[in-house]
């Protein structure tokens, strides 16, 4: 088995719908699965979680709304996602807890600690980070690579709705070739679009493995990545 001791996850907002701008409880379910796998193995796992599927601000932005605005207004819908998925991390006995990026009051959350948060990670606690990096003009994306720093996670896994890195997009180009492994510096070169520039970046100057795959197939994915078995694409230093 891979020797994995904690592992940032990104979610996209999108993972926790089923296609609209809503919160899937199905998906929710699907989401508490994956995790639980992968604790069962040991493993501590905090978790970074997008707003797309609640909020996304280029349409408004495009029609005039300003983009500071429309940030902060993504940031707090992650911070909705999150505290669905908390919830549904509660009722199924896995103990969690909600970080802010930025301060939300009312005892909603707490504010982003990294110190506590691992603290709390090494308690068996899944640690779910919300708000992004806690300031505009930054994707989650970026937090993902952030926060995975900040907590000294060993790898980040982003799951999508491929099953990995492609040449192209998969769902308009049949001929989208596969990679099971890239550097850094090739996903940069590349202008690979499944993260940002600044993610793949953050992680390549800090030598944290990105482990692309997809959470579709089945509710142990994560799991087997994590045993060993080569699923999705993997960026790394030397691309192995």
């Amino acid at each position: 088995m891979v020797s994995y001791r904690r592992i940032l996850l990104k979610l996209s907002g999108e993972a926790l719908s089923s296609g609209s701008q809503n919160i899937d409880s199905e998906m929710l379910k699907k989401v508490v699965s994956i995790v639980q796998s992968a604790l069962d193995l040991g493993v501590e796992i905090a978790i970074v979680v997008g707003g797309g599927n609640l909020y996304r601000g280029a349409s408004l932005s495009a029609e005039g709304m300003n983009k500071i605005t429309g940030d902060h207004i993504g940031m707090l819908a992650t911070v909705m996602n999150a505290l669905a998925l908390s919830d549904a991390f509660e009722r199924n006995k896995i103990p969690s807890l909600v970080m802010s990026g930025f301060s939300i009051g009312g005892g909603v959350c707490e504010s982003f600690n990294h110190s506590k948060a691992k603290i709390d990670l090494a308690d068996g606690k899944v640690v779910i980070f919300s708000a992004g990096t806690g300031s505009p003009c930054f994707t989650t994306d970026t937090a993902a690579a952030l926060r995975a720093i900040e907590i000294g996670a060993d790898i980040v896994f982003k799951a999508t709705k491929v099953d990995g890195i492609y040449s192209s997009d998969p769902l308009e180009d049949p001929s989208a070739i596969k990679f099971d492994s890239l550097t850094f510096d090739a996903a940069i070169e590349q202008n690979i679009k499944v993260m940002d520039t600044s993610a793949f970046a953050l992680c390549r100057d800090n030598n944290i493995k990105i482990c692309v795959f997809s959470m579709l197939e089945d509710n142990y994915s994560l799991a087997n990545i994590i045993k060993g078995h080569a699923i999705g694409t993997t960026v790394s230093q030397n691309g192995e």
